[in-house]
């Protein structure tokens, strides 16, 4: 059987479980020792062919700008426009798979063994995930994408409430903004959860349950057996390394230039390249001490601190604003989402194209591509629960906190746009000037005390940036160390540094957001499918676990 070692971070089970019988040992393909004062341990071949394709593609990006860019452009238009009706069709089985999970009997199986007990209580269970699946995005989104759905995007076909010239068509506002609710709440609700929770269930089960190494190609090894530990599975971690550091570079990037809006906004800071340069190598240093501390003293601490001052900036909007307009538009924009969910989720023969498209064929391959990230992240502190209780806490909750997140932020800036349209400054950055970053400090502006939260917004973002930076370097270093979660502390900084460096030659790179978004599609699809396999080898996982 493989060996499964508490010096290698992972717990032995507690209770009946059903251990696989492989003699794999974990990091049995290791290669380790020290440079100097560095020690190292990494898995032979993940490791070397991953770590030199990314620092290959730093320096390409870097020398030759201008082409990188219109590959990048060619990427994002060839694979949103081919795909989407994969996408939409992946996503929707996850969401199913995920549904089947709960409701069936193997949803009595227990993460750890039949007497495991959770590593952690529900608060800090749920600051954790939820600071490692949305943070960045909520911030970056919150604001922009209700008012641009219910005024440029017109999903489903629902018209916008303005006409060319700018006016208000009466007739068309009621209609728009349930829409532009929907449609954003549909962005951040079941489907993204459902992605995270198939690869954090895989992780979970195989390395706790099964025995089995904390790494993405575990979840396969009841399709590909022994030959998991070979090719197959080496290209399986290399996407997964490719698709989680692409996934976290996009985020840097969205964070970097809304962090920079916001310093511009309030203090006049510049806005540009050389800006979010310093500010993406600032904050990694940052991240690089918290990837010191390790999970408990530094993502658990930082996770928390997230949701305190998140839920701070909540409250303070919430109460900020039309609260009453606020808490029905919450409840109108979930119904709307419950009732829209199916012709939303719909792969084929759709006519609003610029919707699905632009925005929830990227949004799904985002999802995808963070999946090994946060599924990892989630599958580490996930230990002790039921797969039902998992599966409900990791898909249900954090759905609901993003539809009231994005019923707080974006129902306050389309009251702002649709109560004074000639002077809203969120209709001015959003609908008449498309100016993505700084749309959150917008709706800011319009409250009082706009000085101190936009400095509590660029806080947050920060903050955030931090956690997914130095919660993604754990988890690229455990897959590229063969499941160990104890490597060198060394590694990780290798990542960390990386990751850095990825968002900032993306940014530098002829196309800037285009190009963060054409990576991240990129590495989704191929992902996809790994994650599509992977559904049928939790399923045959769980069926032969104790309940």
């Amino acid at each position: 059987m493989a060996e499964v070692s508490s010096d290698q971070g992972i717990p032995e089970p507690e209770g009946a479980v059903e251990l696989i019988d492989t003699d794999y040992t974990i990091g049995q393909d290791n290669i380790d020792g020290q440079v100097g004062p560095f020690g190292f341990d990494i898995h032979n071949p993940v490791f070397l062919v991953s770590g030199l394709a990314i620092v290959a593609f730093v320096f390409y990006t870097l020398a030759l700008p201008e082409q990188a860019g219109a590959v990048f452009s060619w990427l994002f238009s060839t694979v949103t426009k081919g795909f989407d009706w994969f996408f939409l069709g992946s996503a929707n089985i996850f969401v199913i798979f995920c549904l089947l999970l709960i409701v069936t009997p193997v949803g009595s199986v227990r993460l750890g063994g039949a007497e495991a007990t959770p590593d952690y209580g529900y608060v800090g269970w749920f600051a954790m995930l939820f600071a490692a699946g949305m943070g960045i995005g909520l911030m970056f989104f919150g604001v922009l994408e209700p008012v641009y759905h219910m005024a440029v995007s017109e999903p489903l076909g629902v018209p916008s409430p303005f006409d060319a010239e700018g006016n208000l068509i009466p007739e068309n506002v009621e209609a728009a903004k349930t829409m532009g609710l929907a449609a954003t709440i549909f962005h951040w609700g079941l489907h993204p959860w459902a992605i995270y929770a198939v690869v954090a269930l895989a992780l979970a089960l195989f390395s706790f349950n099964k025995g089995l190494p904390l790494t993405i190609r575990s979840a396969f090894y009841p399709i590909l057996g022994d030959r998991v530990w070979g090719w197959w599975g080496h290209i399986i971690d290399i996407l997964a390394v490719f698709a989680t550091l692409f996934g976290l570079a996009t985020s840097l990037g969205f964070g970097a230039q809304q962090a920079n809006a916001g310093l511009n906004h309030v203090f006049g800071v510049p806005v540009g390249p050389s800006t979010q340069v310093i500010l993406i190598t600032g904050i990694t240093a940052i991240a690089l001490i918290s990837v010191l501390r390790g999970l408990d003293g530094g993502v658990k601490v930082l996770s928390e601190i997230n949701m305190a001052i998140a839920a701070l900036l909540l409250f303070f909007v919430l109460l900020a604003g039309p609260t009453m307009l606020i808490l029905t538009d919450f409840g109108e924009g979930l119904l709307a989402y419950l009732k829209e969910i199916v012709p939303l989720s719909n792969p084929v023969g759709r006519e609003d194209t610029g919707f699905v498209q632009g925005w929830t064929s990227f949004y799904w391959a985002w999802w995808i591509s963070w999946s090994p990230f946060v599924g990892m992240f989630i599958a580490r502190v996930s230990r002790g629960r039921t797969v039902r209780e998992f599966v409900i806490c990791v898909l249900i909750i954090p759905s609901l906190v993003c539809v009231l997140w994005m019923a707080v932020f974006g129902g306050v800036a389309i009251d702002q746009v649709l109560s004074d349209p000639a002077t809203s400054a969120v209709k001015a950055n959003v609908i008449d000037s498309y100016n993505p970053p700084l749309s959150l400090f917008a709706m800011l502006e319009g409250l009082p005390l706009a000085g101190i939260t936009s400095v509590i917004g660029i806080v947050l973002v920060i903050v955030f940036f931090v956690t997914s930076s130095d919660s993604g370097s754990l988890v690229i270093d455990t897959i590229t160390a063969g499941g160990k979660v104890d490597a060198p502390v060394p590694q990780r900084v290798f990542w960390c540094v990386f990751e850095g460096a990825v968002a900032i030659v993306l940014l530098l790179s002829a196309g800037g957001l285009q190009s963060l978004q054409s990576m991240v599609i990129s590495t989704g699809l191929p992902f996809t499918v790994v994650l599509l396999l992977m559904c049928w080898a939790i399923w045959k996982g769980l069926r032969a676990e104790p309940r």
